[in-house]
Order: C-alpha cells, then structure tokens, then sequence
C-alpha cells in the first residue's frame, strides 16, 4: 500500500509540473535557439559593416568604434529580447539593467571618461593612424585609437598608452596635419663678419630642391646676441622632407661659413672678480 501510495503521489505530482515543462520548456528550448542564431547573425553583420566602411575609405579608428559599439548595442537588443520570450518582464529587466549601469558607472568614472573622450576624438578627429603628434609629454606615431585609450609608438619602437580622457582633455600637437612646414634655421657668427656674405652663403643651401618656391626663402638679422649675431634662415619644405632638410643644415652650414671665412662663436662669459679690502 505505501508503494502505491507513493506512486499515486507523484502521478497526482506530475499531472501538475509536466505540464508546466511542456510549457516553459519550448519557451527555453526557442529562447536558446535564439540567442545561439541571434548571437551568430549580429557577429557577421557588424564584420560586413566594418567592411562596407573600409570599402567607403572610412577612417580606420572610425571603423573599429562603429563596429564595437554597434555589436555592443546590438547583442544587449537580443538578450533583452531572448527575456522576454521566456517571460521576464522587460520593464523590470530595462529597469535592473538602468541601475546595475548607474552602479557600474558610478564605480568606473575614469573609465566613462575615457569613453567620452575617445568619443570625441573620432568625432572632431584632431588626428588620424599614422599621424605624429605630442602629447601628455609623450611623441609618437598614431598606431590605434581605441574607445578607452590611443596607442602611440615612439620614434625608439616603445607602445605608449595614453587615456583617451586625459588625450582630449589636454593640448595636442599634431605635426602631419599640414602638408607643409617652415624651417627656422638660425646660426651665430662673429661680430667681425661679414653679414651679407653670411646671408648670401645661407640663401645658397635654401637652393635645394626640397625647398618651396613659395613662400620664398628668407634670410634675416634677427637678434644681437652678448657674443655673436644671430642669422635665421627662413624656409618651407613639404612635411616629410623636414627631417632630411635640418639634417642638411647641420651638416652643411659650419663648414661653409668656415670656408668663407665666418666663424662662429662660442658662448663666452665674462667673469668679474671683485676683492674687497681687509677689514681694519
């Protein structure tokens, strides 16, 4: 009779659960073939965004923003809506979602900042992979611009990091901008010399071909200093022929002033002992 009993029991049991499993079961069942698919199609379709911006030549960091953030965005839908097929009440997911964001933002302020500043980076877009810039201190070539934070390498092959959040809050100089540059060239010679010679001697090496023709070169008397007389020599080169052009200078100018004739001079000082008589 127990054995019967008991068996009686978990027939009357299951008349009530079977059901029920039958129920949510195909609920759980759809809800997981949703999410696996979903998931599969919202992975394929942000790598075919990305492609249809690179095929627009969109910038390269735009690119990888986009298409992180649209994935996010996009993968947070289908949970919410996988939810909802088992029958949890959206409002009250949206609602626990609003405040494990707020908690969560609360906790990782910098973080948000950084957010916000890679945000506006690649919306005015101060400069672009590839570029040279200076920063926090820092000069580097622009190797990534990420949502947290840009990747810089140093002209000795060292990754610098930087907070996107300090980056756009701080002064950037960018120095591939503008397709070209000026040279500010300046030199010292001796008070004895001749200046126009100096000037004429100068003028000479602006002759490069690497120089612009306009604006033309210029070679001016711009300071009287304690120990010589400063010449600036005024030019401008395409951006990426600076490097090569200063190198030039350096190399060049001594030993062309020397044959002329024009030294230039070392820093001198003049020190000035005073001795003061022995007290009586």
């Amino acid at each position: 009779m127990d054995l019967n009993a008991q068996v009686d029991h978990l027939v009357k049991a299951s008349e009530g659960w079977i059901p029920m499993i039958l129920q949510y079961g195909s609920k759980v069942l759809l809800a997981l073939v949703t999410l696996v698919v979903g998931w599969w199609l919202i992975n394929k379709v942000t790598a075919n965004l990305q492609k249809l911006l690179a095929l627009r030549h969109i910038d390269l960091a735009l690119q990888g923003f986009i298409g992180s953030l649209a994935n996010i965005i996009l993968k947070v839908l289908l949970i919410v809506s996988v939810a909802s097929m088992i029958g949890v009440e959206t409002t009250s997911f949206v609602a626990a979602i609003g405040a494990a964001g707020l908690a969560i933002g609360l906790a990782l302020q910098g973080s948000l900042a950084n957010f916000a500043g890679g945000v506006l980076i690649l919306l005015f877009r101060p400069f672009r992979i590839g570029d040279w810039i200076e920063a926090q201190g820092v000069q580097g070539t622009v190797d990534a611009v990420l949502i947290f934070h840009t990747v810089l390498r140093t002209g000795d092959n060292k990754t610098v990091i930087i907070p996107n959040g300090n980056l756009s809050n701080g002064i950037i100089t960018n120095t591939n901008r503008q397709p070209t540059r000026k040279i500010t060239y300046n030199v010292g010679v001796d008070y004895d010399a001749d200046l126009k010679k100096a000037q004429a001697i100068l003028m000479d090496l602006a002759k490069d071909p690497r120089v612009l023709e306009s604006p033309a070169p210029d070679c001016v008397v711009s300071a009287l200093g304690d120990s010589s007389i400063t010449l600036s020599l005024m030019m401008w080169v395409n951006t990426g022929d600076m490097g090569g052009m200063t190198n030039m200078l350096n190399l060049e100018v001594r030993d062309r002033l020397r044959s002329a004739g024009i030294e230039i001079p070392f820093p001198q000082r003049v020190v000035r002992v005073v001795q003061e008589a022995p007290a009586k």
